[in-house]
């Protein structure tokens, strides 16, 4: 519960405030509670998303302008479903995929949650059919990487790099030049991989996002994808690796980093609706408007009357809920599936092998248990974080969990995956 200033001295009122205020909480992350529960699903099914920069032969990104003219272009030729935002075409959708545009025009594909990797393989490789020629006639490619090299390398800086038209980004940046140092690399330099999986249960889930939690680390390293070995963050020189996630974590504290109260005896649907309602949302797109709201949450929201739940139907609160989730940046977003957001982008090989090892421990019950088991001692996120900043200095000859290095512990979380995969599945972990 949030507590406001209250002028009155009538303890009365003051108490029936309190209890609106709580009836308003109750209400509405009872709702969020539900969308979680929502996601149980018995299916072991896995979603592909990878980001890209496309660039001429100078290492500039193409332009918001141009990209939108060729999404309207191949969703024509497809057939595809146009995504518009604030009168831009920003993204289109068809059967297996979603194409999207990151804040300075990197072009995310999103492909469909399957189980099926090689299903997975053919669907990327119908999105390059479609955008390579496009690009290259136009002098750009499509490159893979954590960090824009121009800017990793340090020729150019990411204030040099404009923000596409969408007001969701406009106001992020506002918001980002206040909260920490990075919000700026985050937005208009860095590309990531992401992978989301199923959970069947409130306790599944909470086991999985554990283990993720713990091996996050180890993961982190094994998919770094950078174009220069030395190149350091401009305040850390000493930390040459990782700096995609250094980004990430001194970006805003509200809304990075791990899950909060994960490691709590308690945590669950509950604890995680209500994060969900107090993160602040630096902005609300509700009704197809886009506004700003700084460090209000959806609980200040509702309290002030922005928001009035009896005005919300259900195709209204939901969406309101997968906005108020789409403001969490936290290692691992929970909607419904948990949503792996810590790799840097990487080409689709060494994509698919994640994809092979992620399936072989989350979707195995042994794997899961062997590993929360071995690492029983690692409770707690300021340890997580320790071995994060061991790797950030050492890369993969950190000493680790145990004190073992960090090839040990993907050695150990490869041979696991190994295990349990079928043999079509196992060629893929080669590329990891």
């Amino acid at each position: 519960m949030h507590y406001y200033l209250i002028v009155e001295t009538d303890i009365t009122q003051h108490r029936y405030l309190q209890k609106i205020e709580s009836e308003l909480d109750m209400n509405f992350i009872d709702y969020i509670q539900e969308y979680i529960e929502e996601g149980n699903t018995n299916s072991q099914n896995l979603g592909l998303e990878i980001e890209h920069f496309a660039v001429d032969d100078k290492g500039n990104q193409i332009g918001f302008d141009e990209v939108t003219a060729l999404i309207e272009e191949i969703a024509d030729k497809i057939n595809a479903d146009i995504l518009t935002q604030d009168g831009h075409s920003v993204g289109y959708i068809n059967d297996d995929s979603a194409i999207t545009l990151e804040p300075s025009c990197q072009i995310e594909i999103s492909i469909k949650p399957i189980s099926n990797l090689s299903k997975i393989r053919k669907i990327y490789d119908e999105f390059l059919a479609l955008w390579v020629e496009p690009l290259r006639i136009r002098g750009y490619e499509l490159i893979t990487k954590g960090n824009l090299p121009l800017v990793e390398s340090g020729e150019i800086t990411p204030d040099e790099i404009p923000l596409s038209d969408k007001k969701r980004y406009q106001y992020m940046d506002r918001y980002f030049q206040e909260s920490g140092r990075y919000g700026r690399y985050m937005m208009r330099a860095s590309a990531s991989t992401q992978v989301s999986v199923d959970y069947q249960s409130e306790e599944d889930l909470v086991l999985k996002l554990r283990v993720l939690q713990k091996i996050s680390p180890i993961l982190m390293i094994m998919m770094e994808s950078k174009s220069y070995p030395n190149s350091t963050m401009k305040d850390a020189s000493d930390a040459p690796h990782l700096l995609r996630i250094q980004q990430w974590d001194d970006l805003d504290p509200d809304r990075t980093g791990f899950f909060p109260n994960s490691f709590d005896d308690d945590f669950g649907y509950r604890s995680i609706a209500k994060t969900v309602y107090n993160t602040p949302l630096i902005l609300v797109t509700d009704e197809g408007d886009t506004r700003y709201v700084g460090n209000k949450s959806a609980a200040d929201l509702f309290f002030n009357g922005t928001i009035k739940e009896e005005e919300l139907d259900d195709d209204r609160r939901r969406d309101l809920i997968e906005h108020f989730m789409s403001m969490e940046f936290f290692h691992f977003r929970i909607k419904k599936y948990i949503e792996i957001r810590i790799a840097d982008s990487v080409p689709i090989d060494k994509a698919l092998g994640y994809v092979a090892l992620l399936k072989g421990i989350v979707y195995s019950e042994d794997n899961l248990k062997a590993i929360d088991e071995k690492l029983g001692d690692i409770n707690s996120i300021d340890l997580i974080n320790e071995a994060i900043r061991s790797i950030e200095h050492d890369g993969v000859d950190a000493k680790i969990y145990h004190n073992k290095s960090v090839a040990f512990w993907a050695d150990y979380l490869t041979n696991l995956a190994n295990n349990s995969l079928s043999e079509s599945d196992k060629e893929y972990l080669a590329n990891v």
